[in-house]
């Protein structure tokens, strides 16, 4: 009874399965759905236009593998070839040049048109005469026809026609509406920021020296609304194009504007008439809060604005130049700015270096580099690790940058007598546990500093030095006593900041020997890494081309990356700072205590991918820094007879006992 059950159900499910199609009547015998419910979807698929497939999963809620979607087109081609008697496209097989896609509908057959009859132009023969082929998904389709013919026919063009499925015109159709968006999202913020339609019909100021221009002149065309508007539009640019800084430059016979955006300068608008220059400054000091009437001797000052929800500062300081007053602007943006040292430093040695020094209740940490390369950064980071409600932090800032809960911010004022000094001195009667001095420039400064670190406190501040080893002589060449550094300074922190290159568009290529031997490197070493060159376009090139990276527009490079060099100090350490050694004898001492150099740390970033050796060469090479990094990594080969020390064979006598006796 149960064989006889069965075999009428199998006869069952053949009889049905005759009326379905191949694809159709494979899954039901697969066991993907049944018979009744296939016929179901193959009507509603006949009446809606929706792919069987796409019923199909949402009948059964069981998703088809690859392959049998990949057969279940093969069959639709198939289908369609015969239906309506031309060849098929399958994208998958030929490959279609979107491009050519995009040409077509710009500039022959309009897109209101393939979309009201569901065709797409492929590609043009240049035959006599020339011949468009074009997909199409019902080629009976006497409309469509009808439409083909009314635009190529009067161009002397023939067309050829295609089948296609639905989904894979969609396909096509949809690329080239997201390429379209995109260029008018583009051409649109471009739009917004053309400046020069904003100063066409603005009556300048054509004074030869703007010194000569009244005061209630100068207010009044900065209060113009051309100005206002484009002074605004310069701002929003910088903003939305993520940039550091922002140049205003008057120039002999026009006014440039530049763009820091990772280090680097561009310019960001063609140069402006030279006609706008004093009303532009003007308002720039105006809406900083500046004195307009003071234009021989440089102001400082701040723009706050909201951009998009959030709150955005400009530091803004003026210098009078030869042409007019040159204004630059910090931008200060906290949304932007990530704050975590995990997050700076890649190197895991390094990284748990600094939070070693960081931990310790007493002492001084150095952190240089040159400005913009991201010392406040650093030194905010450590503050946000440090910060919890038992330890009480305090800083004193030129400016404060950014505002951190629950740390107590002092800004100097030295127009009251309020300098980093001042302040300092005030903060010992405070209970600090933390202290940051935002810059050491002078000895009063370094000495108070250092006398805080000595008495119980965890002091932190920046200070202008190449390298680690050389802030020990810019404080040395301040005043401050050799001993009351070697007893304080618990380490120094160097930076740098690389340009990322984008890792959409970079180029991967192998350096010849003689590029690796002038960075030091081993072409036997590094056989086995991939170097990288950033894909980078000229701004000439980056104006005219048509299809950019996405994600780097061009540049080659998308956002920076931070170079360290960690020096703690050691008892080796402190004993040649003690004994006033030179900058390179406490470089050559601290690479063999394991400190890996900017250089190396910049190189190991190469080889990870992150960035390139051009990037090197600008940032962190030089020939005498590598001279004397390989003279470190030598290995010793003397030995003091007096103290046991380890000596190099370039020296003339022990820094450490300081006599001149030592063997091999």
């Amino acid at each position: 009874m149960t064989q006889s059950s069965s075999s009428r159900r199998a006869l069952v499910v053949r009889n049905a399965s005759h009326d379905l199609s191949p694809f159709a009547s494979k899954l039901v015998q697969l066991g993907y759905i049944d018979s009744e419910k296939m016929q179901q979807a193959a009507l509603e698929s006949r009446k809606t236009g929706k792919p069987l497939t796409q019923i199909l999963e949402s009948l059964t809620g069981k998703a088809l593998s690859p392959e049998l979607q990949r057969q279940y087109k093969k069959n639709q081609l198939f289908e369609l070839k015969i239906i309506y008697g031309v060849e098929s496209l399958d994208p998958e097989i030929k490959q279609i040049e979107q491009s050519q896609v995009s040409e077509l509908i710009d500039t022959l057959i309009p897109i209101d048109s393939c979309r009201r009859s569901r065709f797409v132009p492929l590609s043009k023969e240049a035959t006599e005469p020339p011949s468009v082929l074009v997909a199409m998904v019902n080629p009976d389709d006497l409309d469509a026809q009808d439409d083909l013919n009314r635009i190529l026919r009067p161009q002397g063009i023939n067309w050829q026609r295609m089948v296609i499925t639905a989904e894979d015109y969609s396909s096509i159709i949809n690329q080239y509406l997201d390429q379209q968006a995109k260029k008018d999202e583009a051409a649109k913020a471009q739009k917004s920021f053309d400046v020069q339609g904003e100063i066409q019909n603005l009556e300048g100021l054509e004074a030869e020296d703007s010194h000569d221009i009244p005061d209630e002149d100068l207010t009044a065309a900065a209060e113009d609304a051309p100005i206002i508007t484009l002074v605004n539009k310069i701002l929003a640019k910088a903003l939305t194009d993520e940039v550091s800084d922002i140049h205003v430059e008057p120039q002999e016979e026009y006014l440039r504007i530049r763009f820091r955006k990772d280090g680097v300068l561009r310019e960001a608008f063609d140069p402006l008439p030279k006609k706008i220059i004093p009303a532009v400054t003007s308002r720039f000091k105006i809406i900083a809060q500046l004195d307009i009437a003071e234009r021989r001797a440089p102001q400082d000052g701040r723009i706050r604005r909201v951009f998009q929800g959030r709150k955005v500062d400009f530091r803004v300081n003026t210098l009078p130049s030869r042409y007019g007053e040159k204004i630059c602007m910090r931008i200060l943006d906290n949304s932007s700015t990530q704050l975590g040292l995990d997050k700076l430093i890649s190197d895991p040695d390094a990284l748990q270096s600094v939070r070693d020094m960081a931990s310790r209740p007493f002492g001084m940490i150095l952190v240089t580099g040159p400005t913009g390369s991201g010392k406040s950064t650093t030194l905010y980071s450590i503050l946000a690790e440090r910060n919890s409600p038992d330890v009480n932090i305090s800083t004193a800032e030129d400016p404060i940058e950014y505002a951190l809960p629950g740390i107590n911010q002092v800004q100097v004022i030295r127009e009251k007598g309020m300098n980093f000094a001042a302040i300092l001195r005030a903060f010992m009667r405070q209970d600090p546990d933390v202290i940051l001095v935002g810059e050491t420039r002078d000895v009063e400064t370094a000495k108070t500093a250092i006398e805080a670190a000595l008495t119980g406190h965890l002091v932190m501040t920046t200070l202008h030095a190449n390298d680690a080893s050389s802030s020990i002589a810019r404080l040395d060449e301040m005043g401050v006593e050799p001993f009351m550094v070697a007893a304080s300074l618990l380490g120094v922190c160097a930076q740098r900041l690389m340009r990322r290159v984008c890792t959409e568009c970079r180029i991967p290529y192998q350096p010849t020997i003689e590029e690796l031997n002038r960075y030091g490197l081993s072409a036997s070493k590094e056989g086995s890494v991939t170097f990288y060159k950033a894909n980078s376009l000229q701004p000439e090139e980056i104006k005219t081309a048509t299809n950019l990276c996405p994600k780097c527009k061009g540049l080659g490079y998308k956002g920076r990356v931070g170079v360290y060099e960690v020096m703690r100090i050691t008892e080796r350490l402190q004993s040649l700072i003690n004994k006033g050694g030179t900058t390179d004898m406490i470089k050559e001492a601290a690479v063999e205590d394991g400190m890996v150099t900017l250089l190396s740390y910049s190189l190991n970033l190469v080889r990870e991918g992150h960035t390139t050796l051009e990037e090197v060469e600008r940032v962190t090479f030089t020939d005498t820094g590598l001279e004397s990094e390989l003279k470190a990594k030598r290995k010793t080969t003397l030995t003091c007879r007096i103290c046991s020390a380890g000596l190099k064979q370039e020296w003339l006598d022990c820094p450490y006992c300081m006599t001149s006796r030592f063997e091999e």
